[in-house]
């Protein structure tokens, strides 16, 4: 999901404050933001030497959701009160906190992932982190989404936000092309430079996963809320933004299919001194 441009902003975790603006309203951002691919998720569990799973900044619980489901069992790490009680509704475990800040208590687990979170954690403080609390042969997994705009909904996008967020960082220009698919590789070439860094892994596999998804208008203009920099804008702002991409839907007939990109990584714990 597109939440953070790979550029202007290389270091996304200097920039917490716009992370923690996705917990306004987590119940829209649970039924609206898409799960990950069955694939993506049978690839982490038949790397990982067992069942037991940390899920960082695990928000309201999507992937964690998808990790029950294969047999896993799941605790997540979640700085956001209110998207770790709305987790906790659904039945997961939850503990409130950043991951850098967050006590293990000496419990070891076989995989830690991250559902497009991982950027919003410092590369190399998080990796050696991992590393401390993975047993040998677990998997540290970070991955996420980005999906591709037809042009004229990407526009009017970066027309409407320019307009009512002239001082965000943010950046939509640029989105409807096929580029945007491909930048989100930046995210996890930095995470893979971190875990190197940190030492106690093999080398990061890189993996890119490639699907569609369509959307009717209100599904689409429902989704669109639930992307930084648009998640704490005044009301207002939001709905001059999505009346602008409404009518560039409305144009393409009502509906769009969206090109989505799932990347990540997977790097297996090694040796590791602290």
């Amino acid at each position: 999901m597109v939440t953070i441009p790979p550029s202007p902003t290389p270091e996304p975790h200097l920039h917490r404050r716009m992370a923690e603006s996705f917990g306004i309203d987590p119940e829209r951002y649970d039924r609206n933001r898409p799960p990950y691919p069955d694939a993506m998720i049978t690839r982490i569990t038949t790397a990982s030497p067992g069942a037991d799973v940390l899920d960082v900044g695990c928000g309201t619980g999507i992937e964690a959701r998808q990790f029950l489901a294969a047999g896993c069992t799941v605790l997540g790490v979640e700085p956001d009160p209110r998207m770790a009680d709305f987790a906790r509704e659904t039945g997961l475990e939850v503990e409130v906190a950043t991951f850098e800040a967050w006590d293990p208590a000496g419990r070891i687990f076989d995989a830690v992932v991250s559902g497009t979170a991982w950027h919003w954690v410092d590369p190399v403080a998080g990796a050696a982190k991992a590393a401390r609390i993975l047993r040998p042969g677990g998997v540290l997994a970070p991955f996420g989404h980005v999906y591709q705009l037809p042009p004229t909904v990407a526009e009017a996008l970066a027309t409407a936000f320019r307009r009512v967020a002239p001082d965000s960082p943010i950046n939509l220009d640029g989105r409807s092309g096929s580029s945007i698919l491909d930048s989100y590789q930046a995210l996890y070439a930095r995470a893979a430079d971190g875990i190197r860094e940190a030492g106690g892994f093999g080398e990061p596999e890189l993996w890119r996963y490639d699907w569609k998804r369509s959307y009717t208008r209100d599904e689409f203009l429902a989704l669109v809320p639930t992307s930084g920099g648009l998640t704490s804008m005044p009301p207002d702002r939001v709905a001059e933004v999505l009346a602008a991409v409404g009518a560039a839907v409305d144009q393409l007939g009502g509906g769009v299919t969206l090109p989505y990109a799932t990347w990540g990584l997977t790097a297996v714990r090694t040796d590791f001194q602290p």
